[in-house]
């Protein structure tokens, strides 16, 4: 039994894992090579190849290739022994990773299957995880790569494959924040002792003291169905007590925004947010057609064109496939973004005829008018901008990277409102998923913060048709 375990022991393989690093993962996020701790990296020559070839040009991966080409240029420089024995990232790295840096620095036999073709770069990458398993039994040497087929490919072969998951803000999406709880029926019960209430112009505010106050963030929507309902707001939470404010109810007619009124809940939360002149940054989350475009669009109109309360609207989208150039569709720039716009037009267009006394005299002068505050802006251009007193609205937000969404909401000014917006499930970007797109880490970063706000939108409006397809398709 002894002698069992001391071969056991001998066995052991060391805690510390090689991970192989594929070209897409350093593309993805520049600074992967310090997000692995006490784990050693390897970058095989390939990959090193495959950043040189992707280093020109202007898109966001080129300007990703470079950078890594840079971080790696100051490790190595850093290093003055030889580098085979691998370089120690604790210093390059300021004590964020605890490892080493690894690169190839000689030919590796090519032990592929003969079906597989060596010249491809892929199957190369694949030759030095099968050299470096072989060399190194006793070590767990894993790839890690945002390619779909390359994982399956390396796990056909034997060999241990994971995604990156460093750049992903949550495991499980169900558990991202939605904007909205739902107070349990014996709230009152547990939290009206010592209670108090105000009145503040045509609203009422609760203080009240608890165990679920501990749990709630600022700007976080309460909500309590029955008979009278509560829809409200949380304006401060601090030592087991929330601070907590009625809504504007915007359902109903008179405090119809541009003639839009909210048709559930979700939306009503919404427009709060988005006519709320302390909130100045919005994140808007919901499938096709649960009318976050039009929603955003007649609070945007209502504090342009009516309160003046900022200067024009800007509007941009990512343009599928990110970063490219959009040079070749003829006109300026506002005529190149045309094809992407048509979300915008669609909900114009409705927005336009809710006027129903305006006449069509009436409604082609404020087509006309609408048009001249509405400025629809290319992604590429972004950098170096700053936007004053504007209303920014990014649609399609989950295409876009943390750093990308980043670059935008930095772009904002002061007295400028963003309004970020999308749905997780409609990602079009090769290497994003849900958890690891830029909205997705807006939404978890800026929560909590007294000057954002989000809602998940849950029910589509669009039609009987629309909802009935989301359903059973």
């Amino acid at each position: 039994m002894a002698q069992a375990r001391v071969t056991e022991k001998k066995k052991k393989a060391p805690s510390t894992k090689l991970f192989v690093l594929d070209t897409n993962v350093l593309l993805h996020d520049p600074t992967s090579v310090y997000r692995f701790e006490e784990h050693d990296i390897y970058l095989p020559i390939m990959t090193l190849e495959e950043l040189d070839n992707n280093k020109k040009g202007l898109s966001e991966v080129s300007r990703n290739a470079r950078q890594v080409t840079r971080t790696l240029d100051e490790i190595v420089s850093s290093h003055s022994k030889v580098i085979e024995n691998g370089i120690a990232l604790a210093g390059p790295s300021r004590k964020l990773a605890s490892g080493r840096l690894f690169l190839q620095t000689e030919a590796i036999a090519n032990d592929l299957p003969s079906g597989l073709p060596t010249a491809k770069a892929d199957n190369q990458i694949l030759a030095v995880v099968i050299h470096l398993q072989r060399t190194n039994p006793e070590r767990a040497v894993i790839l890690v790569s945002k390619d779909i087929n390359m994982r399956i490919k390396a796990r056909a072969l034997g060999l241990e494959a994971q995604d990156y998951f460093n750049d992903k803000v949550l495991e499980d999406t169900d558990l991202l924040y939605t904007g909205a709880l739902e107070l349990p029926e014996n709230f009152w019960n547990t939290h009206s002792q010592g209670m108090e209430s105000w009145k503040r112009d045509s609203l009422t505010l609760y203080r009240v003291h608890g165990p679920l106050c501990r749990q709630l963030l600022v700007n976080e929507f309460i909500y309590q169905m029955g008979e009278p309902a509560l829809n409200a707001i949380v304006r401060e939470v601090a030592d087991g007590t929330a601070q907590f404010e009625t809504l504007t109810d915007f359902s109903h007619p008179k405090n119809s925004v541009w003639g839009i009124t909210a048709r559930n809940r979700e939306q009503n939360f919404a427009l709060n947010l988005l006519m709320d002149p302390e909130v100045d940054f919005v994140s808007l989350l919901g499938q096709a057609g649960t009318g976050k475009t039009l929603l955003t669009l007649a609070a945007a109109l209502t504090q342009v064109m009516e309160a003046k309360r900022y200067t024009e609207i800007i509007m941009t989208r990512v343009t599928v496939p990110v970063g490219e150039d959009i040079g070749f569709l003829p006109g300026t720039e506002e005529e190149k973004m045309g094809p992407w716009m048509g979300a915008l037009e669609d909900n114009l267009e409705v927005l336009n005829k809710s006027d129903d006394d305006a006449g069509e005299w009436g409604r082609a002068a404020t087509r006309d008018l609408i048009r001249n505050r509405i400025k629809i802006k290319s992604l590429n251009f972004m950098r170096g901008r700053t936007f004053l007193n504007k209303f920014l609205i990014i649609d399609e937000a989950q295409n876009l990277t943390p750093k990308q969404i980043k670059t935008l909401i930095t772009r904002a000014g002061p007295g400028t409102k963003v309004v970020c917006m999308g749905n997780i499930a409609q990602i079009d970007t090769p290497y994003l998923t849900e958890g690891s797109s830029g909205l997705t880490y807006v939404v978890d970063r800026f929560k909590g913060w007294k000057h954002s706000g989000h809602i998940t939108l849950q029910r589509g409006e669009r039609s009987r048709l629309a909802d009935y397809a989301t359903e059973v398709l």
